[in-house]
């Protein structure tokens, strides 16, 4: 197990030692900039890199006093043992080359010395031939510490100790790179190597303990039976040496079993090769909580430290990072299977929270979600249930607003689409969807449910969908919170209860023909039901002004006034109404002529606004009419703020009041020609409205709404039945009176 702050030490220890034995006091600093950019490590400002920075500090300390006993005692172990006795004097078989580091492996079985010496097919190098080379080595280093000229050297150690490893079984978990480098370093400066003091201490308790008890000869015969067989030799004294050190309790001494055997096997210690520095310090005042850390003290050994970084660093962070590459793939996989991209929340660059949002709809609108997900506080409510259902005509935002709100609580926006659905779905098992779209909007629905938290589940123009597929929610917006799905083919039953889960469904029930939009009774019941293309309460004065709102980025030139100021649109619009500007105060600055331009075209886009306006609650009051008491067409042109905008971003400051009104007809008598057979109803209907009708265009008006209400008497008649031919000769009788009545009004 490893704390933060010994990995972050670790790593910096080896990167560039010597920039920070020149920190000159400012270490902290150098680690804190070092773990600010290891993010993905997690460190704690003031714990791990204060702690990091005392450990470094030890560290560098102990590597300047401990010499080569920074190599670990086993390291050194396996150095003597091979030295002095796997590689002899004499000429030895050659083994085939391994591919050296620093160069190419010569082509057969001949190694080429890079040094100038080499050995034929039949040897390989002597001890003798690389105590010559080392020598030579520490020469030049002595005069050139920075050179690389000898690293074929210890390229050659390193294969040397792997065969040595792999012949005779031992130390082969030590890396034999490791071993390289000590053997050249120790041997490029002296014939000798170094003792550790606790070796050294080791060492002397054992034979003393062997002369107390009378068994150094006992001890000795029974090694030299072996002699000749160093292998076993060296097995059997560290097998001395372990019963020794478990028999007297002296665990500190476990790192240094490997050490003492050698030193017995080879049977030449000497004093003064003992290297007395204590390769171990303790750290105090640490902040962090770790197992390794007892009362803010930390032991520090630095063969220790050093060994088992290694292995962290070689085994257990490649896993880790195959780890976290695996899981992200995996994850990053399923995310792709399951489309979770496309179901965040994202808010559009042109939605604008006006005063109608913040005053009418937030509040009404969070009381229904209060009821159906809970509230943060400790009186959340434990029956959670309910439904919001939003209508209006297209182009109010109804989807936006609630993907906006949605993001604002953290929700996962599942958008049903309802056209995709079509009245032919009635169950929620994509098995049963008539094409494939309506089984991917069931499939998504489904994967709402199985998400169970965290989900705002929206289900648009349900004017599309059939009523007893709207069934279906009854019991999820009631207190049991459930419902029956169907997730990747099993059926299952969800039980939502005290889950962040809200149901919302919008649809236009002006759409249609009027029995298309059916909501059953029971899920109406649990609902709160609000229209937003109409006036809520007393929010008249507000819903007129949230036209503008909406419309001020829709125009150019009030980009510019919105991007300055929210406050100011206030102020502007309240100058365009009343052309005073006593008492009105601008948060930024604007010049003269950008205030003129902005009241101009505030001025024109009220103008469309009261247009709109009354277009919308036309259109309005005429859907909202039953066809047997209507006195004249359907209204079906639109004032949305859809509309507003569109109208909005063609209007121009210099514009007159004649080029306004050929703007606002030209835009409904286009929209209108969708409306085919309807388009001249409704346009004359407008005119009508706006109250700008000719007096052909009154006349022919009042022709087509008699002509209406005429062809309405004889809607259900059968052509055959003669009581209904004797009403249409009197009806035509009555006009022919009508027509007498009105021609001798003229001549009077």
């Amino acid at each position: 197990m490893q704390d933060r702050a010994e990995y972050l030490a670790y790593q910096l220890f080896n990167q560039d030692r010597d920039t920070l034995l020149s920190a000159n006091g400012q270490l902290l600093n150098h680690v804190q900039q070092a773990a600010a950019t290891r993010y993905q490590e997690a460190y704690t400002k003031g714990i791990h890199d204060e702690d990091a920075a005392k450990i470094l500090q030890a560290l560098l300390q102990l590597s300047k006093e401990i010499d080569l006993l920074c190599f670990t005692p086993n390291v050194r172990a396996c150095a003597r043992v091979f030295w002095e006795e796997y590689l002899g004097d004499e000429a030895r078989p050659v083994h085939p080359p391994a591919p050296s580091k620093g160069g190419d492996t010569n082509a057969g079985n001949t190694s080429v010395s890079p040094f100038g010496g080499g050995w034929g097919v039949d040897s390989r190098p002597t001890r003798e031939l690389y105590q010559k080379q080392l020598k030579s080595a520490g020469v030049l280093l002595e005069l050139f510490p920075d050179t690389h000229e000898f690293d074929f050297i210890i390229d050659e150690l390193e294969n040397e100790v792997k065969l040595f490893q792999a012949s005779t079984g031992l130390f082969t978990d030590i890396q034999a790179e490791k071993v390289a480098q000590y053997l050249f370093r120790e041997l490029a400066r002296s014939d000798k190597f170094i003792i550790s003091s606790p070796a050294a201490k080791l060492h002397g308790e054992f034979s003393k303990y062997l002369k107390e008890k009378k068994s150094t000869s006992i001890y000795e015969n029974s090694i030299r039976e072996l002699e000749g067989h160093y292998v076993e030799q060296f097995q059997l004294i560290r097998k001395w040496v372990h019963a020794f050190m478990v028999q007297h309790k002296k665990p500190q001494y476990e790192s240094y079993i490997n050490e003492t055997a050698t030193l017995l096997l080879l049977n030449n210690f000497d004093k003064k090769c003992v290297i007395k520095t204590d390769t171990t310090i303790t750290i105090s005042d640490l902040h962090g909580d770790h197992a390794l850390i007892a009362d803010s003290s930390y032991q520090l050994d630095y063969n220790d430290f050093t060994e088992k970084m290694e292995h962290y660093e070689r085994e257990v962070v490649p896993r880790y990072t195959r780890f976290v590459e695996m899981k992200k793939d995996l994850a990053d996989s399923y995310k792709s299977q399951l489309r979770l991209s496309e179901f965040e929340p994202r808010v559009l660059s042109s939605f604008v929270r006006n005063q109608l949002i913040d005053k009418v709809y937030l509040p009404i609108f969070g009381d229904n979600l209060a009821k159906q997900i809970g509230t943060a506080d400790e009186n959340t409510r434990t029956d959670r249930m309910g439904l919001l259902l939003l209508i209006s005509p297209p182009g109010y935002g109804k989807t936006t607003l609630m993907e906006y709100i949605a993001n604002r609580l953290g929700l996962i926006f599942m958008k049903i689409n309802g056209p995709a659905l079509g009245h032919h779905v009635t169950s929620l098992d994509p098995a049963d969807a008539p094409n494939a779209a309506a089984a991917q909007e069931l499939e998504k629905l489904n994967l709402a449910l199985e998400m169970g938290d965290n989900v705002m589940l929206y289900v648009d123009d349900i004017q599309h969908c059939n009523p007893e597929f709207l069934q279906k929610f009854i019991s999820l917006c009631d207190a049991q919170r459930k419902i029956e799905g169907v997730f990747r083919g099993a059926s299952k039953t969800y039980d939502l209860r005290g889950r962040r889960v809200c149901v919302v469904m919008a649809g236009n029930p002006y759409t249609e023909s009027g029995d298309k939009f059916q909501i059953p009774d029971m899920l109406a019941n649990r609902a709160d039901i609000y229209n937003l293309g109409d006036i809520l309460g007393d929010s008249e004065a507000v819903f007129k002004m949230s036209y503008i709102e909406n419309a001020m980025t829709s125009n150019p030139v009030l980009q510019k006034l919105a991007a300055k100021s929210q406050k100011d649109i206030y102020a502007v619009i309240q100058l365009a109404e009343t052309g005073s500007r006593e008492g009105l105060e601008f948060e930024a600055n604007h010049s003269p002529e950008e205030l003129n331009e902005y009241v101009n075209v505030i001025g024109k886009m009220l103008t469309i606004r009261d247009v709109v306006l009354k277009v919308n609650q036309e259109y309005i009051r005429s859907a909202a009419m039953n066809d047997d008491y209507r006195t004249e067409p359907a209204f079906k042109l639109q004032g949305s703020y859809r509309n507003m905008n569109k109208l909005a971003e063609k209007v121009v400051p210099i514009m007159n009041d004649k080029e306004l009104d050929t703007l606002i007809l030209s835009h409904y008598e286009g929209e209108s020609q969708t409306l085919t057979n309807g388009a001249e109803a409704n346009f004359l209907k407008l005119k009508e409205l706006l109250n700008t009708q000719t007096k052909a265009e009154k006349t022919r008006w009042n022709d087509i709404k008699t002509t209406f209400n005429k062809n309405k008497i004889f809607r259900n008649v059968d052509g055959n039945d003669p009581m209904a031919q004797v009403l249409a000769q009197m009806t035509a009788f009555t006009e022919g009176l009508e027509g007498i009545k009105e021609v001798l009004k003229k001549l009077k």
